[in-house]
């Protein structure tokens, strides 16, 4: 396409180029499909984005085989690269990778105990606390992600075995008071889930679940209706990653959700309750 800054001067397109044109000879530009939302569709939805391996080495064709020589290095995550937001549970986030690190280098924390993990997505924290724990609660809404966090633990089974640590796949709905235990229910709670849950946790953590102003507010309603209920006084560990966004409420590049996410937090350490009382305090990312 050929440019003439001089005012007044059409735009005009050398010949050759065979650039799509419609009827009246202006560009026509391909359109692509509505959202698989849309309930009347101009045309077929985008394919869906299928689940993929995060890591695989190079000695997979081998088998089993692999796992006899490393077992205890390798994780396999299925996970997906893209999604709407309704499904980004299914992602591996930095704050995810971040929060295993934390994880493996504070393990007096978890070594033997156990521990409930909030909105726990692919369950990549969780896989790797259980390289330690006695029980890792793994919690989160929606049959096909619960569905694939278990597959996730199935990929991963020679960690826990190792350790006798266990995985437990439940639901935990931050917008209702109680737990579900309907056995109709999948990945429903037990009572004996639930009087261990609230009998022996001592670590509560989640990661990059703080992207949405009503949904950390339903987490942080969430931490507090649990502690109120746990027996013993416990750590909560949460990981976020600050990003920056232009909007136009303010015309600027802000970071919104993070900002919202300090603000509970100083919410938090300012609660007034006679049993209760939170200290916040930052963690270096100085850590190994």
């Amino acid at each position: 396409m050929a440019w003439d800054s001089q005012a007044g001067d059409d735009i005009t397109i050398q010949e050759g180029l065979g650039v799509p044109l419609d009827e009246d000879g202006d560009l026509d530009v391909v359109r692509r499909p509505r959202a698989a939302s849309d309930p009347n569709p101009a045309e077929p939805a985008r394919d869906k984005v299928h689940p993929m391996i995060l890591a695989q080495e190079e000695d997979d064709l081998m088998g089993d085989r692999a796992h006899e020589s490393c077992p205890h290095d390798i994780i396999k995550i299925e996970h997906t690269m893209a999604t709407p937001l309704e499904d980004v549970g299914k992602q591996v986030w930095r704050g995810a990778l971040f929060q295993a690190d934390y994880i493996l280098f504070r393990r007096d924390l978890f070594q033997g105990y156990t521990v409930l993990e909030l909105g726990a997505g692919t369950r990549l924290a969780s896989i790797v606390a259980v390289t330690m724990a006695h029980t890792v609660y793994c919690t989160d809404v929606g049959t096909d992600l619960l569905a694939m966090c278990q597959r996730n633990i199935a990929l991963n089974s020679h960690l826990a075995a190792t350790r006798d640590g266990v995985i437990k796949v439940k639901e935990l709905d931050w917008l209702k008071d109680d737990l579900c235990t309907d056995p109709k229910v999948p990945f429903s709670w037990s009572e004996e889930d639930i009087s261990d849950l609230y009998d022996h946790t001592t670590v509560l953590f989640a990661a990059e679940v703080f992207y949405e102003d009503d949904l950390a507010d339903a987490l942080f309603n969430t931490l507090s209706r649990l502690v109120h209920r746990l027996k013993n006084a416990c750590t909560a560990i949460l990981s976020v990653e600050k990003r920056f966004n232009f909007t136009l409420r303010h015309l600027d590049v802000t970071c919104e959700a993070y900002d919202h996410f300090r603000a509970s937090l100083d919410s938090l350490e300012k609660l007034a309750d006679g049993r209760l009382r939170f200290t916040v305090e930052p963690v270096e990312a100085s850590f190994p």
